[in-house]
């Protein structure tokens, strides 16, 4: 697809409580418009073997968590479990794909760091070696060291005095655990435990279950990750499990990097539980090219196989008393890479929809690929080109970007995929008179969530994709076609005020109230430990209330309700406590 320049305006974000919120109108430069993106992360995920642990899958999977980014040699590099390789970018967009030899590359949870000129990496599972290289674009590493025993979730971390640490762990009891090592040999010179990276008791979102509704369950701790700033350590940990939607992570602080460390009560400060994907665990935060703070986490689909998963990437940033927050405020819309980082004010338009499609498979009807629900989708018959999928957006609307979200239904191979699906995608305002706005020509790479931005905004109706060929033997399928701009309608009305009601008992769960509003699509309740720190949010469709169990016994919250719909967001302008 040829880009041209072109300037819009489009809604200026402000950061209120931790997130972005749609506001007054500015003009933004084309550069800005181009520079944007929407989880997941637009990468090849791999598809994996039969022979993947833990649980067989019914059918092949794509997969990538877990993902450490770190910063060497002028570019980032992003490894991922699983993934037959890595990726590096200068931009953190259009990642450019190595694969490797030398190290175990199957294997979960890498971790590198940088040290003496050459990057160092270290895989979970036990295994028994640390890798190095000083030239990774190359693909090429070598043994490091053999060490005694191996790690579960490790996490390299090299101190500003340049001293070398591990964090691991990963168990449904028990803490996490830090070793220093010895910059040489780096085996351990010293150890410890971390108690306080577990308690599931008090900490409501430490409860497994995709609303931490399973209080029964044990709970996975987790993902390690270790930023120091201002002269002060945060151990990030993740919880409680990597299937379900509330996999989250917590934070712990310390003044030393071997502890004693405090646990943060406004955890979890990376925490997405609903939307499209879900999930902000396992992951790393890193600062990215113009020193902003960034975390990149794992997102759960979990349908084929519990560790069916994805990536994504969230602003994050250090308030100025010393909290670390990550912004998940619809997190998987799309955002700028720049300036305030925020949402580009595109809303969605395809959420319930009616959709058509030329055939489907039984159980997988067209509405399934407009439900705003990486779990479900819809498929085709065949993988036929001429196998189409349409929305009727219910009025005309400006569109400005696509997300294309291939569900590789009865795709029958392993590792790299053969290629990728290839179509094209068109607009009419009356259903009879189409033109493409994604040529072919934009299309087939190996692309499971592609993200098209418009070359310049367009008016339409109907939204139709057409498949012209499909790879890997699948038949043509997607998850969701989501379709963003904004419709000529009013802004919803402002939620007045809402009510709390905590369980009296397990104060980890209360039913949070509000009145419907005029013109609302749907709710997001935002809420924290204070006003200027509601960073836990949640999606809230076709009801007023929310029973919220990710809450930590004998911390009181406070929280607020906005009101969405396609043309953009009113914010709550009220504060209420739950107590």
């Amino acid at each position: 697809m040829v880009l041209t320049t072109c300037s819009i305006v489009i809604g200026r974000c402000l950061a209120i409580g931790g997130a972005m919120f749609l506001a007054a109108h500015s003009v933004v430069k084309a550069q800005d418009r181009l520079r944007t993106y929407v989880n997941p992360i637009d990468l090849p995920y791999r598809f994996q073997a039969p022979s993947m642990p833990f649980k067989t899958p019914r059918v092949p999977f794509r997969e990538a968590a877990d993902p450490t980014v770190v910063f060497f040699k002028g570019e980032y590099w992003l490894f991922a479990s699983h993934s037959l390789g890595y990726w590096h970018s200068r931009t953190l967009d259009n990642w450019q794909f190595v694969k490797p030899s030398g190290y175990a590359v199957e294997k979960f949870a890498p971790t590198a760091v940088a040290m003496d000129g050459k990057l160092y990496l270290a895989v979970s599972e036990g295994v028994r070696q640390i890798w190095v290289s000083d030239d990774p674009g190359s693909g090429k590493w070598t043994v490091a060291a053999d060490i005694p025993a191996g790690y579960q979730d490790p996490c390299l971390f090299l101190d500003t005095d340049g001293r070398l640490y591990m964090y691991d762990g990963l168990a449904p009891s028990g803490p996490l655990h830090v070793a220093e090592l010895d910059r040489k040999t780096l085996l351990p010179l010293r150890k410890a435990d971390i108690p306080q990276s577990r308690d599931k008791q008090h900490r409501g979102w430490e409860v497994p279950g995709d609303s931490n509704e399973r209080v029964k369950y044990l709970s996975f701790v987790e993902g390690a990750w270790m930023t120091k700033y201002a002269n002060r350590y945060y151990l990030e940990y993740s919880a409680p499990g990597t299937e379900f939607k509330t996999y989250a992570n917590g934070l712990l602080t310390a003044d030393n990097p071997m502890g004693p460390f405090t646990y943060q009560p406004y955890s979890p400060f990376a925490f997405k539980p609903t939307g499209f994907i879900a999930g902000a665990g396992h992951g790393s935060t890193f600062q990215g090219p113009r020193g902003d703070w960034w975390h990149v986490g794992t997102m759960t689909i979990s349908v084929r196989h519990n560790f069916e998963r994805r990536l994504g990437l969230f602003p994050t940033r250090f308030t100025a008393s010393g909290e670390l927050v990550t912004d998940t405020y619809l997190g998987d819309y799309p955002h700028y890479y720049g300036g305030s980082r925020g949402l580009t004010g595109w809303m969605l338009l395809s959420r319930g929809k009616a959709a058509t499609a030329s055939s489907f498979v039984d159980g997988f009807a067209p509405d399934r690929a407009a439900d705003e629900d990486v779990r479900t989708w819809w498929s085709a018959k065949t993988g036929d080109p001429g196998e189409w999928f349409q929305l009727d957006l219910g009025a005309r609307k400006t569109i400005q970007a696509l997300q294309v979200n291939l569900a590789d239904q009865d795709a029958v191979t392993v590792g790299e995929g053969d290629g990728g699906f290839r179509y094209e995608i068109e607009a009419s305002t009356n259903g009879r008179t189409w033109r493409a706005i994604v040529p072919a020509t934009a299309t087939g790479r190996d692309a499971p969530h592609a993200y098209h931005v418009l070359a310049r905004p367009t008016q339409a109706r109907f939204v139709r994709i057409r498949n012209l060929h499909s790879p890997n033997g699948a038949k043509f399928s997607l998850y969701d076609l989501r379709v963003f701009g904004t419709a000529p309608i009013p802004l919803p009305s402002v939620v007045g005020g809402g009510s709390a009601q905590r369980d009296p008992t397990d104060p980890r769960h209360a039913r949070l109230e509000w009145k419907a509003v005029k013109g609302a699509d749907f709710y997001v309740v935002r809420l924290g430990t204070r006003v200027d720190l509601m960073t836990q949010n949640y999606q809230v469709y076709d009801k007023t209330a929310l029973d919220v169990r990710s809450l930590d016994a004998g911390v009181p919250y406070v929280f607020t309700v906005d009101a969405v719909n396609e043309r953009g967001i009113a914010k709550g302008r009220f504060v209420a406590e739950i107590r």
